[in-house]
């Protein structure tokens, strides 16, 4: 079974999946959100197709470790999608995300639109690596 890594956004989720080892995280989509029940069904079918048992889903914090506002909507989007899937759902403090995500883009592309594409899937592989790395 997979892991799936998310970083919620209110306009875009990225999507990153595990190898069956649960040990490497990889960037799979940028998913634009609809905030409709066609977005659960798009992660639900995700799941079963990747054969998924644990999401994991980054909190947003600030630098004095208090929640953002937009982590109240992602904790609840976590919930929902750990209700209708049945998969075992990790919550962690995305903090300093965006920035290795930043900087792990940097190397592969030079113009920040071709970056900007691309990282909020970078975004949740380095979100799912980092509790991968606890495992």
């Amino acid at each position: 079974m997979k892991a799936m890594g998310i970083d919620y956004g209110e306009a875009r989720i990225g999507v990153a999946l595990s190898d069956l080892l649960k040990m490497l995280a990889s960037p799979y989509t940028t998913y634009l959100n609809k905030h409709t029940d066609e977005d659960y069904q798009y992660f639900l079918d995700l799941i079963k197709r990747e054969k998924v048992d644990t999401i994991v889903v980054g909190l947003p914090y600030n630098m004095q470790g208090e929640e953002q506002a937009i982590a109240t909507k992602a904790r609840e989007f976590a919930n929902n999608l750990e209700r209708l899937s049945g998969c075992k759902l990790v919550l962690i403090d995305e903090r300093m995300t965006s920035v290795v995500a930043e900087d792990i883009l940097k190397q592969k592309y030079r113009d920040w639109r071709d970056r900007k594409k691309h990282l909020d899937e970078v975004s949740a592989m380095v979100i799912l690596q980092d509790y991968l790395d606890t495992l």
